[in-house]
Parts: C-alpha cells; structure tokens; sequence
C-alpha cells in the first residue's frame, strides 16, 4: 500500500464508523418514539403486552448504549475529527444519555399497565392524559425527523410544540391538586404527567443540540 493509499483508507474507515454511529443515533430515536406510543397504550388502556414491547425497546436502547460509547471512544482518540465534525459528535454524546433517560421514562409510564389507575380518572384528567400521551408521541418523531434531516430550525419547532405540553401539564397538575381525583390515584398521576412532561423537555432539548451542530 503507498503512502497516499494508506491515509485515504484510514480515512474512508473513519467516515463509515461516523456513519455507524448515526445509524445508531437514529436507531435510539425510533426505540424511544416506539416506546412513548407503547407507553401511551399501556397505560391508557392497561395493555401488559405494550408494557412488555417497551420494556424489550429498553433493553435494546441500553445495548445501544454501550455499543455507541465504545464507538464514540474510538473515533476520539484514534481519529482528528475537523471541526464540524467534532461539534457533530460532541452533540451525539450529550444526545445519547437523554435518549436513553427518555426509554427509562417511557418505561416508568408503561408500567401503570394492569394497575387500573386510569379508571380512577374523571373523563376530563383522562382526556388531558391522552392529549399528553399525543403530544409526546408526536414531538418524538419530530425531534427522530429533525435529527435525520439535521435540521438547524428543529429546535424552535419543538420548543413551540413542548409549550403545549407544558400547559397541559400545568393544567393537570392542578386539577389534580384541587381534588378532581381521589388522593392516592391522584399522587400517581401527578407523577405520570412529570413524567410526560420531562419526555417533551428532552425531545426539545436533544433537538436544540441538533440544531446547535448543523
């Protein structure tokens, strides 16, 4: 191999682990959109078999973890990543870890499955908890979109979808507070809808470093 050949190939090397990394990026994104609307059905509807395909996403987001860490590694210390390229990957590794505490979120809602606990709900609280439920989903494959896209306007995007979710959540609250609902439910749907409330906080705040990076 001559001297010309060899950095050439190094180099094809580094931008096809580049690839491998967003691949997997990407791949983290549709396993917690997947698991926001399996969450959703979960608990709206006490599906046990939507708290078992959540818990199975889960598993592969923490897989992807690991795999993605180790990769991440390599391409810092074997490779000179060019400055857009190094503000791309420093962006990934503040984006994974939400993205996996996002699975984890899903997971804490998905496992209301079985309780009944939305039986407990008036019609209006359960109305809102599905107008959540809807809202997150959508601003996950949002947030999944702008990523692939690298959209640099993404971030605005969501960060007017998410106040949405903030004043449902708000509005929640309190209801819940006020008494609209027994106490003991109660305390667990205030609960639930910080969980929802935080998925929308991370899809905007991952999307924001997106758009940050392109």
């Amino acid at each position: 191999m001559s001297g010309v050949e060899r950095p050439q190939r190094l180099r094809l090397g580094y931008h096809q682990e580049l690839e491998e990394i967003n691949a997997k990026v990407a791949r983290l994104y549709a396993l917690v959109s997947e698991g926001v609307a399996g969450a959703n059905q979960a608990l709206m509807t006490d599906d046990t078999g939507a708290l078992a395909a959540v818990r199975a996403g889960e598993a592969t987001i923490d897989e992807l973890m690991v795999d993605l860490e180790a990769a991440v590694e390599r391409v810092l210390l074997l490779q000179a990543p060019v400055a857009g390229e190094l503000r791309w990957i420093l962006a990934l590794v503040r984006i994974v870890p939400e993205l996996e505490r996002s699975g984890d979120l899903a997971v804490h809602i998905a496992k209301r499955a079985g309780t009944g606990l939305m039986q407990s709900a008036t019609p209006v609280v359960r109305g809102i908890f599905e107008q959540l439920g809807e809202r997150a989903a959508v601003l996950w494959r949002a947030a999944a979109e702008a990523f692939a896209e690298r959209d640099a306007t993404g971030g605005e995007r969501l960060e007017v979808m998410d106040d949405v979710m903030d004043d449902l959540h708000a509005d929640l609250t309190q209801r819940l507070l006020a008494g609209e609902v027994e106490a003991g439910p109660a305390a667990e749907m205030v609960l639930l809808a910080r969980f929802y409330e935080r998925l929308g906080d991370h899809a905007t705040a991952i999307t924001k470093r997106v758009s940050a990076a392109v």
